[in-house]
């Protein structure tokens, strides 16, 4: 369950570090997105589910880069932004570990880590003979791996094909917990992973929101959502069928949401307070 100190709620006052109104996007005659709104509170945990063809991975899009919507607006710390590519995200502090990984098996765990961010030696030597500070990517990689409780990747030397499923999930969460100064948006992070390597990957996530980090997850295991989100929104048919909490709604509720068998209004119990 969640330990968040200040979850997020429908009446929340603080101002989103991510939000977006309105965001519509079509595929020719196939609505990705129908209007839909988004927030998302800084140092909080916020799911997305839905059934295949929901939305989620098309919301997601648009808010990272990878799509630009047709209509509506997105706001980071409410300012309007327009992200036209990935990079454009990236470069404003958003993150984004895909189910693909996008690790680069024949690299060294700090080589993925700096990959696209390598750095050069200081002085004359990274200046004008462009070398790589090899150690200090290394040293700084130890680091962010250490401060996400990274337990069983000790050798930042080490190539990441000789690593595990989930030790190759953790170098793609470490890399947006390093470099994700606002948000990181994590997509089906446990997919195929086994008990153990998932439950390091959730204690990962709840690291990110301790050091107030804002978390996008989506993902299709209930018990991870419930185990670790803030506050979870329900994509179904491009649009939104609502926003729950762990303790608001049951997994079985929010199935049911999800599938259209049942509606926020008439499922969970609502906590005064």
């Amino acid at each position: 369950m969640s330990t968040s100190t200040a979850p997020a709620s429908a009446a929340d006052d603080r101002t989103p570090v991510l939000s977006g109104r309105g965001l519509r996007k079509h595929f020719g005659r196939v609505v990705g997105l129908a209007g839909v709104d988004i927030d998302l509170y800084p140092g909080e945990v916020l799911a997305i589910i839905g059934d295949n063809g929901a939305g989620k991975s098309t919301l997601v899009k648009v808010l990272t880069g990878a799509l630009v919507p047709d209509a509506g607006e997105i706001r980071l710390d409410g300012r309007k932004v327009e992200f036209r590519r990935p990079q454009d995200a990236r470069d404003a502090g958003i993150e984004t570990v895909y189910q693909t990984l996008a690790v680069a098996p024949a690299l060294d765990v700090a080589s993925n880590l700096y990959l696209a961010r390598e750095e050069r030696r200081p002085g004359v030597l990274g200046s004008v003979l462009r070398m790589l500070d090899k150690k200090g990517m290394r040293e700084r990689a130890g680091q962010s791996v250490r401060e996400l409780g990274i337990q069983t990747i000790q050798d930042m030397g080490v190539a990441v094909e000789s690593l595990s499923g989930g030790q190759r999930q953790a170098v793609a969460v470490a890399r947006a917990g390093a470099f994700g100064s606002k948000v990181a948006v994590l997509d089906e992070p446990t997919a195929a992973l086994g008990v153990k390597e998932t439950g390091m990957v959730l204690r990962m996530i709840e690291q990110l929101r301790e050091r107030g980090i804002a978390v996008i997850l989506i993902s299709h295991s209930m018990p991870d959502v419930w185990a670790v989100a803030d506050r979870i929104h329900i994509s179904r048919l491009g649009g939104c069928a609502g926003v729950i909490t762990p303790q608001s709604h049951s997994m079985t509720d929010g199935v049911a949401i999800m599938t259209g068998a049942a509606s926020v209004e008439s499922s969970g119990h609502e906590r005064e307070g």
